[in-house]
């Protein structure tokens, strides 16, 4: 059975990752014709959210049977084989199916009456038979109820000792009786919700289905709500599916990834080396600039981390580079793309915000620069300070050679680059449409290097994919999580303590920000996005509080807490990728001097907010 469910969930995973490659040509295409023509189609506009809302949703499954559906794996990294397989067997009973079921029945309510109604586009030109797509929503919950059954039964094999399991489960039963008795709480729903939620977390259960069964246990067993508080889920996750500003993620995903496989980052690094090489602190210095690089490439920092991690760090170990030094710089340099356009951060908090993707990528130019010359100051001081922590590199090669080589490396990334935000910032395309570009000139860009090939195509098509899925997994979780929480009167409470109890916007900013950046230690950025955030936004209005400088202070304190010691995600990935090469204590003191430079730059823009207007 295992097999039958994982070969359909295969083909449809293949089936999605060669529609994500055309729903980027298709993009591309329409804007050109529009842009150079003035011709345009609003059917095809909706064929491409369609096919968007076909590969994030239909990669649903594809995501779970691959294990890319994320989950803090503070302690959940270090169970036994059977533990961790108990926690998979759980979290597809107790959250997974349930609300995949309750899911399914809203969905399939949705589909009848559109296939009833006769719906069609609203649009002149536009579409018809609107039934079929919210019928993919459909079919997207029965795949992943199928999927969860295959994981079960895959689990199940792998444990040794089954008594574990069912006495687990009798504690499950148990306290789900209990709670069904409808007994007064001895906490307010409000925090047990948050309680529950963090202890699911943080024993290591999907974070998207942790928001998502919660968020269905506190509904059915709450006497104030019910369940028809979620009735109108299935047409909350329609309205993220024809979001055109939230089609920028996947193909941004997709721009990244094919630039990591073609091999450009490892000609970057190899090229900025050799040219800062003679340089006190000029490997480090190369990675800063390669990290920067990258940031406005790929937007994803677990690539950039582990690319640099794998390819920089042996290089500057080998130079007799500080271990210190090295992590620290690949660490902090890999993050940046949580700041520098186009960062997939930036994107999911324009629309949660409400703001314009554009305003917030033009906001986000000079922080970005600010940390990376505070980064290349700081190692050019530190190691003329202490010349042992990072050797000058000597080499008889002509440097003027080695000059020409690097901008012959350089050139081509740096053109897509400014090809790709240029179109944005200059109001000439979208987010959505440059992205679109992004990837037909990193498929270019693998041509000119002669690195274009199909398996290219799989790896970057089918990894997009699954990223892309788990990313709005996560917004469908949260989204249903937050309908629950603003029911229990969570919006309420929190707007009445910032502004009756602080009363102060000031004191809302600092604590604001240090929440953000705590959480930042043990949840993922999007959780952050989808789920904290929109309970902000209300208050940052009524404060008067300017909503693009708030998102980049946001985008800031994330960086900073990817970073922190013990639980930052880029220290995890850093030290996976590097092995033995480097102690964990290596890598904490490492990036101890970048965090304090995160923190100045973050203080530097909440003192003068006019420096994010100076390209805006």
């Amino acid at each position: 059975m295992t097999y039958q469910i994982d070969t359909l969930t295969k083909k449809t995973g293949s089936l999605t990752a060669i529609l994500a490659l055309i729903l980027a040509l298709l993009v591309g295409y329409d804007a050109t014709v529009r842009y150079l023509f003035s011709e345009g189609s609003i059917a095809l506009q909706e064929i491409e959210w369609h096919l968007f809302d076909i590969v994030f949703l239909l990669g649903l499954s594809y995501a779970l049977k691959h294990d890319k559906h994320v989950r803090v794996d503070i302690f959940f990294a270090n169970y036994s084989k059977d533990t961790k397989a108990i926690v998979q067997i759980l979290s597809m009973l107790i959250l997974v199916i349930p609300f995949s079921l309750f899911f399914l029945s809203g969905s399939f309510d949705m589909t009848v009456q559109s296939y009833v109604q006769n719906e069609i586009s609203s649009d002149p030109g536009g579409l018809t038979h609107r039934y079929l797509i919210k019928g993919v929503l459909f079919l997207a919950f029965v795949l992943l109820v199928l999927q969860a059954i295959s994981e079960i039964i895959k689990a199940y094999k792998k444990l040794e000792s089954k008594r574990r399991l069912f006495i687990y489960l009798a504690i499950v039963a148990l306290f789900f009786i209990f709670s069904s008795l409808h007994l007064p709480f001895l906490l307010d729903p409000l925090w047990l919700m948050f309680l529950l939620t963090l202890f699911l977390l943080m024993s290591g259960f999907q974070v998207a289905f942790v928001f998502a069964g919660v968020a269905l246990f506190f509904a059915l067993i709450s006497d104030e709500m019910g369940l028809h508080v979620l009735d109108m889920l299935p047409y909350r996750v329609y309205g993220i599916m024809g979001n055109v500003t939230l089609m920028a993620v996947p193909l941004f995903i997709l721009m990244g990834l094919i630039l990591e496989k073609s091999k450009i980052a490892e000609d970057l690094l190899f090229s900025m080396g050799q040219l800062f090489g003679r340089v006190r602190g000029g490997l480090a210095i190369s990675v800063v600039v390669v990290g920067a690089i990258l940031a406005a490439s790929t937007g994803i920092v677990g690539a950039s981390v582990v690319m640099m991690s794998l390819i920089a760090l042996p290089l500057m170990l080998k130079h007799k580079y500080s271990p210190e030094l090295a992590t620290g710089a690949i660490a902090s340099s890999g993050t940046l793309g949580q700041i520098i356009p186009p960062s997939i951060v930036l994107i999911i908090l324009g629309d949660q915000m409400h703001l314009s993707v554009g305003d917030l990528f033009k906001a986000a130019v000079v922080p970005g620069i600010l940390l990376i010359i505070l980064y290349i100051a700081y190692i050019l001081i530190y190691a003329r300070l202490k010349p042992s922590v990072a050797p000058v590199i000597e080499s008889d090669e002509d440097y003027g050679k080695v000059v020409k080589k690097a901008l012959k490396v350089i050139a081509p990334p740096l053109l897509l680059i400014i090809t790709v935000l240029g179109t944005i910032f200059a109001g000439v395309a979208s987010p959505t449409e440059s992205a679109a570009f992004g990837v037909i000139g990193a498929l270019l860009l693998a041509l000119y290097n002669r690195q274009f090939s199909f398996e290219l195509l799989r790896y970057s098509s089918i990894e997009s994919v699954k990223l892309t899925s788990m990313i709005f997994m996560i917004l469908i979780g949260a989204t249903a999580f937050s309908l629950v929480f603003n029911e229990l009167g969570g919006d309420v409470m929190a707007m009445e303590f910032f502004k009756g109890d602080i009363g102060d916007k000031w004191a809302f900013i600092l604590i604001a920000m240090l929440v953000i950046f705590l959480l930042g230690f043990f949840i993922d950025f999007i959780e952050i996005a989808f789920v904290v955030v929109p309970i902000l936004v209300p208050i940052v209005y009524a404060f008067g509080i300017d909503p693009v400088w708030f998102a980049i202070l946001i985008a800031l304190n994330l960086q900073a807490s990817f970073l922190t010691p013990p639980f930052g995600f880029a220290l995890f990935y850093l030290k996976g990728a590097s092995g033995d090469m480097v102690t964990t204590g290596q890598i904490y003191r490492g990036v101890i001097p970048f965090i304090g430079l995160q923190l100045l730059a973050l203080l530097i823009i909440l003192l003068f907010p006019d420096l994010i207007y100076i390209f805006g």
